[in-house]
């Protein structure tokens, strides 16, 4: 947080199945594997490009949450689907140690393209659907503090969950 990398718009992707942009999938994958994190947005890594990954299999450290397919989305847009909202637990690896209860969406519809540039269109919900939320803020310079409601729910993880390992994003 702080850095002004993290707070502008990212631009979009206009070139697909480049050398240049499977290098960065390819950080960007390994960056999220060495953090073990849920999803990553390229301006997290200081490309201010639209692209976000995301991704959780079955996992210790989310372990109430479906497993969200893998995906690479490229200028992507979201649909809100309805007003309904919950709140939930995010972290993020820009936020390091800390957590905050954030709203979201429940349901939205996503569009964007894969690094091939053929069409994504996918209806989701819940945990799915949070992390979404979550890495497309990040092209728009949005971190999950700037989306909280409350900040007394806001704080140093191991504070906060002293006998849980939780992992960011």
């Amino acid at each position: 947080m702080g850095d002004s990398r993290l707070l502008r718009v990212a631009e979009l992707v206009d070139r697909f199945d480049t050398p240049a942009l499977a290098e960065l999938l390819q950080d960007m994958r390994d960056t999220m594997a060495a953090e073990n994190g849920a999803g990553l947005a390229a301006p997290q890594i200081g490309v201010n490009l639209q692209v976000v990954i995301f991704g959780v299999e079955q996992n210790s450290r989310y372990p109430d949450a479906e497993e969200v397919p893998f995906t690479v989305l490229i200028n992507p847009t979201l649909y809100q689907l309805d007003e309904e909202m919950e709140d939930g637990w995010e972290g993020c690896l820009s936020v390091p140690g800390m957590r905050g209860m954030v709203p979201r969406f429940k349901r939205l519809r996503y569009t964007g393209v894969d690094p091939q540039g053929n069409p994504i269109d996918r209806t989701v919900s819940d945990f799915h659907a949070r992390v979404v939320q979550h890495e497309c803020d990040h092209l728009y310079g949005v971190l999950y503090p700037m989306r909280m409601k409350d900040m007394r729910q806001f704080g140093f993880t191991e504070v906060l969950f002293p006998n849980q390992e939780i992992m960011d994003e």
